[in-house]
């Protein structure tokens, strides 16, 4: 049998939906400034996340986002030089 929420179903989703408008966004630079100082080593993971403020859990998602970012952009570079046709450049004859 189903159960009415109550008047705690109610508070449960304030307290949802306060959480989720009050969380954290990280800008894109910001992401990428804090990824590199990790990939840096010069200081653990912990203690970045400890100093940033964030969850381990979302530094390694973040890293793996940029390092595969990086790695599709490769291969598209290389994929786009392989099958463009090159340019060749007429030059006028000097007259």
């Amino acid at each position: 049998m189903r159960q009415n929420p109550g008047p705690h179903g109610s508070a449960d989703k304030t307290v949802k939906d306060i959480r989720r408008a009050t969380r954290k966004r990280h800008a894109t630079e910001e992401k990428i400034r804090i990824v590199l100082e990790g990939l840096r080593g010069e200081y653990s993971i912990a203690e970045l996340c400890r100093r940033e403020g964030i969850a381990q859990s979302l530094y390694y998602s973040w890293s793996k986002e940029f390092l595969e970012a990086g790695k599709k952009r490769l291969a598209g570079d290389t994929a786009r030089q392989a099958s463009s046709p090159e340019r060749i450049c007429a030059v006028k004859p000097a007259i």
